[in-house]
């Protein structure tokens, strides 16, 4: 029984059941007679959640793109890691990063490039979107200077703290992961984004132990500890985020929300296609195992826009029915997560790839 416990936790763990589970209560509540309770719940939780809680998430993608970029890595040359990075300045601003790197890591299985290179491509979309949001939609007073050094001391402190042969990750993670929190939000950008800058000051193993290979159990680096420590606690986390950002009134439909929705869906991956083509007829290259196929199937899951875009909606509208169709349109675009699913089955990648000896 204890084995078959550890299997179910570790599936829910691995699939994220939760944040779905979390969307799908917030769902149905924000459209039941006891809305206005939900919407007072979600209120309250926002900030602790979106910009506390969301932290830690982040930090785990950003452990990821650490990894990848190792010796060893899929995204190790500058040519194939600059790769996403370019693919992501052409298509339309905002990609999810929680959703859209939970149905990629549910396509794809251990060291597959294709994860990595969503990771970099989505926290470069969405650097660009958070910086269009801070100068054209500020919800406060800027602080750029202000931001700017803060940033700067949090990272001279994780390089302090790497020179001096820290060994724990909780230094790294109180006092530099601080002062990045405050420098992202006196800047005006998401400071949810507070970690990572600071994951790759963690000693960590020196090569790529593979996309989701877990480190022994002896491995004391503190990359490696970090991820034990908060793979579990982040699955609360994602069903809260699911929670409080998924409940919308689904019958405000209407003009906004097919704009939204025609606008995330078709413009990623047609403007991911294209950057990428363009890119490497530049000189830059697919990581190795990526095929043209896989760029496919991340373009469309990178169609899912839901939390910036969201971000984009409160902060250009006022409440009323136009921003409930925005958010409608958004919160819709997750449907990319089916399309991504049956593009894969469609063009044989991932999971439904077909090796030469007929195997899976």
């Amino acid at each position: 029984m204890p084995g078959r416990r550890r299997t179910l936790v570790e599936y829910v763990v691995e699939h994220s059941l939760l944040l779905a589970v979390g969307s799908a209560i917030a769902l149905v509540w924000a459209n039941t007679p006891d809305a206005e309770r939900y919407y007072r719940v979600a209120a309250r939780l926002e900030f602790l959640v979106n910009d506390v809680g969301m932290v830690f998430f982040f930090a785990l993608a950003a452990k990821e793109i650490v990894e990848a970029t190792s010796p060893g890595g899929a995204l190790h040359t500058w040519r194939r890691a600059a790769l996403p990075a370019v693919a992501a300045w052409a298509v339309p601003c905002a990609t999810d990063i929680a959703f859209s790197y939970l149905v990629a890591r549910s396509i794809y299985r251990q060291q597959h490039p294709a994860v990595p290179f969503l990771l970099l491509l989505a926290i470069a979309d969405d650097a660009l979107g958070l910086v269009i949001l801070a100068i054209f939609y500020p919800a406060r007073e800027l602080h750029l200077l202000v931001g700017s050094l803060l940033m700067a001391a949090a990272l001279i402190m994780a390089f302090g703290l790497r020179r001096a042969g820290v060994k724990s990750f909780w230094p790294y993670v109180i006092l530099s992961g601080t002062l990045s929190w405050d420098a992202l939000f006196y800047g005006g950008l998401h400071p949810a984004l507070a970690l990572v800058p600071i994951i790759p000051f963690l000693p960590h193993a020196p090569r790529d132990p593979g996309l989701f290979v877990e480190a022994p159990a002896g491995a004391r680096d503190a990359l490696s500890q970090f991820e034990r420590w908060f793979k579990h606690p982040v699955q609360v986390v994602l069903f809260l985020f699911g929670l409080v950002n998924a409940g919308v009134r689904v019958g405000a439909v209407g003009a906004g929300t097919w704009a939204v929705l025609i606008a995330i869906v078709t413009g990623k991956p047609i403007g991911i296609g294209l950057s990428v083509a363009l890119s490497v007829a530049a000189g830059l290259r697919l990581p190795a195992q990526l095929r043209w196929n896989d760029v496919l199937v991340v373009g469309i899951a990178a169609g899912i826009g839901f939390t910036v875009a969201l971000f984009f909606a409160v902060a250009a509208f006022p409440p009323g029915p136009i921003l409930e169709q925005l958010k409608l349109g958004a919160l819709l675009s997750v449907g990319s997560a089916a399309l991504a699913f049956g593009a894969a089955a469609i063009v044989r990648a991932g999971r439904f790839r077909v090796s030469p000896a007929g195997r899976p």
